[in-house]
């Protein structure tokens, strides 16, 4: 198998990955009465996880894995209520040592490839005052996460991270049969 070859069978099989994460996504928009996805947190994690391992495959870098942020907070209402049904957001985030003049290409790269898989991007930048500053910021319609990647700070850090939308830990019951 070619290396080109190679790369496109990595590709499709990352989207299917991704896909088969998400539940089949519909194309359809979700309505604010739609139930919310229900992902425990360690399923969860893990989808974040292989989120970001494919922007940073797409990208051509490696991820640090000692700089792993997995924090799960309650999910609130516009007016700060709190369910007790134990609804959670997931923001992931991980670390990777790029050099500063490759931050531009690494994002870039990363936009074209959550384009492809049907993000909307939000933002994007290559550069602030003509040194390499980059940003994109997209977000998955049906599904509701934030995907980013961006320059961290002064040095050579280039930071991936993932939002989930509100999700609801599977119950604790017996699951109710279908008539």
């Amino acid at each position: 198998m070619t290396a080109s070859a190679f790369r496109t069978s990595a590709r499709i099989t990352a989207a299917a990955l991704l896909i088969a994460l998400l539940g089949g996504c519909s194309s359809a928009q979700p309505d604010r009465s739609d139930p919310l996805p229900v992902k425990s947190k360690a399923d969860a994690q893990t989808w974040a996880q292989q989120i970001t391992e494919h922007m940073a495959r797409t990208a051509g870098i490696e991820p640090d894995p000692e700089t792993v942020d997995a924090l799960f907070t309650p999910c609130t209402g516009r007016n700060g209520e709190s369910p007790s049904d134990d609804r959670y957001i997931l923001m992931y985030s991980v670390d990777s040592h790029v050099p500063r003049a490759r931050h531009p290409e690494a994002v870039r790269k990363i936009r074209d490839m959550l384009i492809g898989e049907g993000l909307t991007e939000k933002g994007y930048r290559e550069d602030v005052d003509g040194k390499p500053d980059a940003l994109v910021d997209a977000f998955h319609p049906s599904s509701r996460y934030t995907a980013t990647a961006s320059t961290a700070g002064t040095g050579d850090l280039m930071y991936l991270r993932v939002i989930t939308p509100c999700l609801l830990p599977p119950s604790d019951g017996p699951t109710p049969s279908k008539p």
